[in-house]
């Protein structure tokens, strides 16, 4: 592999980023013999109060579980079926057209990403606050070139380190190591040295996100409905023309539960959200006319018990995530590998992001395990994991033109019907995650 080749016994690894991606590859560099691990994560707030869900299909955990990434004293809410609900007059709960399988484990972000960073070695460096401006890569190491901010002038990890001065004259430090691995999201730093240029693109509609403790479900109070109309085990799906809501039951990480809800459809035409460039709308940044978008969709589009249920979520706490696809050619280049969302960008219809992330970490380790005997083992882990990211990208690609470009009549659907729009979406039957290869 040329200067491509590591030692990767006793080597000085880099994860940029510590979410769940970076954490899980981080632990995965553990297991696979790496002398110490530093961990780079921009946010200086509490990772673990985040409260959006993830769900886990039943297969792809029980591989995640026995690779060692997951495992059963993470919190987690066990869902069966998906029932799919239109407004027609029906009543509160709208008219169910139909039900599908859905053997899906429900997380919270914030408690998954907890029992992960748990899992780490003690002597794992983790450095919250700190923002890596730029990467490098060099036949004797790879450089982390950080910038001003919090934590950043500390020289904890690392084989060595260095000071230079920005063109601001502000101090920036750079820290050599063996290998780098980006975990840094879709506008990874990482991804822009290995691939220089290549962006994520916007897929020309958002998700907007929340979450609403279970005890406040009793408030909706709708006449001839139970006080909890809907099963623990069901993932709801709330269809209308251009767009859904996906709403489920998630852990709360104190033992009660939230209903997570991640509802799918374009802004309102003529709106300029300057979105070609990857971006997001964090709690407390829903401009009026995004709310009021929120609002209509809720209110006239969605049955109203469950758009009712979203409106229980208060202004500030709703947040947006645009919809882009991205998967690099290759996740090797030199020292610098990519995993997780740096990686690969597929849309959260596929019901994989997490597991995908996951399963990098996992790839990742048997890769490292095998570099001593197998010097192109970690070229195989890019070319296999890149394969498995585009499949899913393209999957992500057909359920949003089902599911919100260009959606069928679902007041004309019955059960068959609803059977075959899934089944021709969905077509590889890949929701879910592919299999992960050992």
């Amino acid at each position: 592999m040329g200067k491509d080749r590591i030692r990767i016994a006793g080597a000085d690894v880099a994860v940029v980023g510590g979410s769940i991606a970076g954490c899980a590859t981080a632990l995965a560099a553990h297991r696979a013999g790496a002398g110490r691990v530093t961990v780079y994560e921009r946010t200086a707030g509490r990772l673990a109060d985040r409260g959006v869900g993830l769900a886990v299909h039943n297969a792809r955990y029980a591989e995640l579980a026995a690779a060692g990434y997951l495992d059963t004293a993470m919190p987690w809410v066990q869902l069966a079926t998906r029932r799919w609900y239109v407004r027609d007059g029906a009543g509160p709960l709208g008219r169910q057209i139909g039900a599908l399988p859905f053997p899906f484990r429900s997380y919270c972000w914030g408690p998954l990403w907890q029992e992960l960073r748990r899992r780490l070695p003690e002597d794992t460096v983790f450095r919250s606050g700190v923002r890596v401006d730029a990467v490098s890569d060099a036949a004797d190491g790879a450089g982390v070139h950080l910038g001003g901010g919090e934590g950043s002038g500390a020289a904890e990890g690392g084989a060595g380190s260095g000071e230079r001065r920005g063109a601001d004259g502000s101090s920036r430090r750079t820290e050599r190591f063996d290998l780098v691995i980006g975990a840094d999201g879709y506008r990874s730093v990482v991804r822009e040295t290995a691939f220089p240029g290549v962006r994520p693109s916007y897929a020309g509609y958002l998700a907007w996100r929340g979450a609403v403790p279970a005890d406040r479900l009793t408030e909706l109070g709708f006449p001839g409905l139970p006080a909890d109309p809907w099963a623990e085990e069901d993932c709801i799906y709330g269809v209308f023309p251009g767009g859904h809501v996906i709403i489920y039951r998630i852990p709360d990480g104190q033992g009660g539960q939230r209903a997570n809800w991640v509802l799918y459809t374009a802004p309102p035409a003529g709106l300029d959200l300057g979105l070609d460039t990857p971006t997001s709308l964090p709690p407390g940044t829903l401009t009026d006319a995004l709310y009021a978008h929120f609002a209509y969709v809720t209110d006239e589009l969605l049955p109203p018990y469950w758009g009712g249920l979203m409106r229980l979520t208060p202004r500030q706490e709703v947040f947006i995530q645009p919809m882009y696809d991205f998967s690099a050619a290759r996740y090797t280049a030199g020292r610098l590998l990519l995993a997780g969302d740096a990686a690969t960008v597929a849309r959260p219809h596929t019901g994989a992001g997490a597991v995908k992330a996951l399963q990098d970490a996992a790839a990742l380790e048997t890769a490292l395990r095998a570099v001593p005997e197998r010097p192109d083992a970690l070229a195989a882990y890019g070319a296999e994991r890149g394969t498995t990211g585009r499949s899913m990208v393209e999957l992500g690609r057909r359920l949003g033109r089902t599911l919100v470009q260009d959606t069928p009549d679902w007041r004309t659907l019955d059960q068959a019907g609803l059977e075959a729009a899934w089944a021709a979406a969905d077509g590889s039957g890949a929701f879910g995650g592919r299999e992960l290869k050992s």
